[in-house]
């Protein structure tokens, strides 16, 4: 039986929410807290395997909740808020806090548990249940000087990521220097409507450019994020294009797409990087890269929210195994290879 606590002012609402979750009997609401002070409080007690969290919440808002959360007893978060529109900043100031998921309110019909998509919220519930957390991200992964394959170089570098990677890729770019050279293509799935707001935060924080990838844009130096419902690849030239059109597995975008594009492009200079998130994405795209010659690394076990993404890419040749800390201190420790014709 997994347990849930809901923190949500709304009574109404969290009514609701209760009778979706405990539909079918899986699951049971331990608690429902109406502030983020209650919740707290009730942590210890009630000890839930997930939260779930409006970001909108009387006197402590529900990030500074969630970061609390995080630092004193860490568990799964998800965020299911209102307020958490288009290109809304706190989105990803949450992920980046530690929380696995946010789904706005308004795509979630509480008003038939029975159907087929109240069975795939619950399934979603139960799957981030159980997913690995850590104390605070931002404050307690310690740094780890890496030796391995040192002096290695490339012309550009591949991340992709699901479901707890968000805090390890603000960590990993937060590590690079602002003129950091090696152009980095990301593919992170998250909620439709969040990317926006993902990369506008992470160029706040972050030293390097940060955006959205465009259409037809060199890739040069900065971090280009592939915007929703369009492959990101590398093309000749040292382009970036969308694919909107292309169905490949269950992902748009699809670290697969990108890795398999990097590795046709540069060839023995691309390196990449899966994190945390379940199912196997970026797994056959490793493979590609490995068999041109290029480097794979995967997040490790301990650090990683959901490991599925990153152990099938070891599976699939990735050679280096490393801690958030480590795969930025390896990225720093990389030397720029000028694309050939540049």
């Amino acid at each position: 039986m997994t347990r849930v606590l809901i923190c949500e002012p709304s009574e109404a609402y969290a009514v609701a929410l209760r009778r979706m979750l405990e539909h079918d009997g899986g699951i049971s609401v331990v608690a429902v807290c109406a502030t983020a002070e209650q919740a707290i409080v009730a942590l210890p007690r009630i000890r839930p395997d997930l939260i779930t969290m409006d970001l909108a919440l009387p006197w402590a808002n529900g990030l500074a909740a969630a970061e609390q959360i995080m630092s004193s007893h860490p568990l799964p978060i998800l965020v299911i808020s209102a307020h958490a529109g288009y290109g809304d900043e706190k989105v990803a100031a949450a992920l980046a806090a530690g929380v696995l998921e946010v789904i706005p309110k308004q795509s979630l019909d509480l008003r038939d548990p029975a159907g087929a998509a109240g069975t795939a919220f619950r399934q979603r519930v139960q799957v981030l249940s159980q997913a690995r957390v850590l104390r605070h991200p931002r404050a307690s992964l310690r740094g780890t000087a890496v030796t391995a394959h040192a002096g290695r170089s490339a012309s550009v570098i591949g991340i992709c990521g699901s479901t707890g990677a968000p805090y390890v890729l603000a960590r990993v770019l937060g590590k690079l220097p602002g003129d950091y050279p090696i152009p980095v293509l990301v593919v992170q799935h998250i909620s439709p409507g969040f990317t926006d707001g993902l990369a506008s935060w992470l160029g706040q924080t972050a030293r390097l450019p940060v955006a959205v990838a465009a259409d037809d844009a060199r890739a040069g130096p900065g971090a280009w994020i592939a915007p929703p419902d369009a492959h990101l690849r590398l093309s000749a030239g040292w382009r970036l294009r969308l694919d909107r059109r292309t169905v490949a597995g269950p992902h748009r975008p699809s670290g697969d797409v990108l890795f398999e594009s990097i590795a046709k492009v540069a060839g023995p200079a691309a390196a990449v990087i899966v994190l945390s998130g379940m199912g196997h994405d970026g797994a056959q795209g490793t493979a590609s890269v490995c068999r041109s010659g290029g480097l794979a690394l995967a997040q490790d076990r301990e650090s990683s929210a959901v490991y599925g993404m990153p152990q099938a890419a070891i599976e699939s040749g990735a050679s280096l195994v490393l801690s958030p800390d480590e795969i930025a201190s390896f990225l720093v420790s990389m030397r720029h290879k000028a694309p050939a014709g540049t």
